[in-house]
């Protein structure tokens, strides 16, 4: 796909949702509506894509969720989006409210247990959020030594029986909790009793919605590898240019 036209299929597709309600635009955050980061603080939207989400959540009978492994602060505050919208954090942990209790409290003794490991390896970053503790490498200069702490995590701290291992792009993320973003937009769109339901993902985490929404509803991956998304968009250009057609047909 070029430019910033969706393909024939995926355009009926959006077409034929745009007429159902009530109706769920759910997307993840980082990789689909803001370009990944070494940093994830400097993760800021694209441009004109919270004005879109806005525009998209004013139509009456439109939810719009942002779904993220990021805890919902940190989502809030580096999105910087503004509106009616539906949070989900920490993989769908954070859907009623914060992390507390015992949970919080595996989660700050795990963030311990990886701290001298993550330490070890210059360039690695260790991210505690509210429901699990992340182990980012993308910034490690030697793949291989960034493949060797990845595993030495998961073979160490992160082969726990009572913890959910999400890897994603040069991160491995170890939860405290078995939530996961597909049960979360199910969840949601069941709280909503949705006709329809979109839902804009990259990552592997991701697939975790993809693999568990039915027909009709529209799912599409962002960028490249195997996936379970019923459609593709190259990038986050083609992002734009989902988000655009949909406000164009809501608002007709």
């Amino acid at each position: 796909m070029a430019g910033t036209a969706v393909d024939a299929e995926l355009g009926r597709a959006l077409d034929a949702l745009a007429r159902r309600r009530p109706l769920l635009l759910a997307s993840d955050y980082d990789g689909v509506l803001a370009r990944l980061r070494d940093d994830p603080a400097a993760a800021v939207p694209e441009p004109g894509v919270g004005d879109l989400l806005s525009r998209l959540a004013a139509v009456g009978g439109v939810t719009v969720a942002l779904v993220s492994g990021r805890g919902v602060d940190d989502l809030r505050t580096t999105s910087g989006f503004r509106g009616p919208f539906r949070w989900i954090g920490s993989h769908g942990a954070e859907f009623d409210g914060p992390i507390t209790g015992e949970p919080a409290a595996r989660r700050d003794a795990l963030a311990d247990a990886l701290a001298p490991l993550v330490a070890a390896v210059p360039g690695a970053r260790l991210e505690v959020k509210p429901a699990s503790v992340a182990v980012h490498v993308r910034t490690v200069a030697d793949p291989v030594v960034a493949d060797r702490l990845l595993a030495e995590v998961a073979a160490g701290p992160g082969a726990d029986p009572a913890l959910t291992a999400k890897p994603g792009k040069a991160v491995l993320e170890l939860a405290v909790t078995d939530a996961d973003k597909g049960s979360a937009v199910t969840r949601l769109a069941a709280e909503l009793g949705a006709a329809g339901v979109l839902y804009l993902g990259d990552d592997v985490t991701d697939e975790d919605v993809f693999r568990v929404l039915p027909d009709p509803a529209v799912t599409v991956k962002v960028g490249g590898g195997p996936t379970a998304a019923r459609h593709r968009v190259d990038d986050l250009t083609g992002v734009h240019a989902v988000l655009e057609r949909l406000v164009t047909k809501l608002a007709g």
